[in-house]
């Protein structure tokens, strides 16, 4: 889809007032650039330094490769799945994960809308066929939880199919942490005035306007109902078996260290070193409903 058919100006409800957002506009509205890091009580006022933030990433990509090792050596497995609002920076940090890891055995799985065929099936069919064989390291850019949250906002399922979907999900992960597959889930939260800014960016940067898509136009003016559904979907789905980890995403560079600190953490891998994997930062990664809410353990 062409520029132009992308173009629209959307009526945004923001801290109970409405505001006219123009998308075509080259320069970000002050009103956006002055609250977008801070927004939804983001805890720091400043993003973390460049030269930092590599001298960490270094630190932990060596120890993911270490974990790929052991593995390979072990027929261990390994699946992450990231979700989150557009825009939140689920692509970004699964990259950098991947970065450094080889990738015969550790690999992303961002899946198109579904075939006819595939429509016909069980709802997590397809999703199963890409689960990861003995020594894999597997992430999923999106997964089954679209059905949780981005097909009812936008009418792509019925009703039916979503309460039976938030009914089965609990079970259908017990199944995995059965199998044995060290499983995690990774809820990426932004605010809205940071998912504005970063839509503009994608619009006014030629490398990246491939990433804006219409229904991300449109879902700019559904926070409230992405919301809803978001809140329900971790308070029906967090279970012992398979909690939901939530990131503060703000801050990019802040939100993949700890994301791949936290995959660190759970894997009790051969050669850790506990120095270089780092402490969780408790202002920006917890578990489940609470930690959102401000709450911590």
């Amino acid at each position: 889809m062409d520029n132009e058919q992308q173009s629209r100006a959307v009526e945004l409800k923001i801290d109970g007032e409405t505001r006219i957002f123009d998308i075509d506009d080259p320069d970000l509205p002050k009103w956006i650039d002055d609250k977008s890091l801070a927004s939804d009580n983001f805890p720091y006022d400043k993003k973390m330094e460049e030269d930092e933030y590599e001298d960490q990433l270094e630190d932990v990509q060596i120890e993911l490769v270490k974990l790929q090792f052991w593995l390979q050596r072990t027929g261990r497995r390994f699946m992450a799945l990231f979700e989150g609002r557009d825009a939140a920076g689920k692509g970004g940090t699964i990259k950098n994960i991947l970065m450094y890891m080889n990738p015969r055995s550790a690999r992303a799985v961002a899946l198109s809308k579904p075939t006819e065929t595939e429509r016909g099936q069980w709802y997590f069919q397809r999703y199963v066929s890409h689960f990861p064989t003995a020594g894999e390291f597997v992430l999923f850019d999106r997964s089954w939880y679209n059905r949780a949250v981005v097909e009812p906002v936008n009418g792509f399922c019925t009703t039916e199919q979503y309460e039976k979907f938030l009914e089965e999900t609990p079970r259908f992960e017990s199944l995995i942490e059965q199998e044995g597959i060290h499983f995690c889930k990774f809820w990426l939260n932004i605010g809205q005035e940071m998912q504005i800014e970063r839509f503009h960016d994608r619009r006014h940067d030629p490398l990246k306007i491939w990433k804006l898509s219409p229904i991300d136009i449109v879902a700019l003016g559904k926070w409230d109902d992405y919301t809803e559904k978001r809140d329900r979907m971790l308070k029906e789905t967090h279970t012992k078996h398979a909690p939901w980890t939530i990131v503060r995403a703000n801050d990019k560079r802040r939100a993949r260290l700890n994301v791949i600190r936290h995959i660190l953490h759970s894997m009790d891998y051969d050669g850790k070193d506990h120095g270089k994997v780092g402490k969780l930062d408790e202002k920006i990664i917890g578990s489940g409903p609470d930690f959102l809410n401000g709450k911590r353990k």
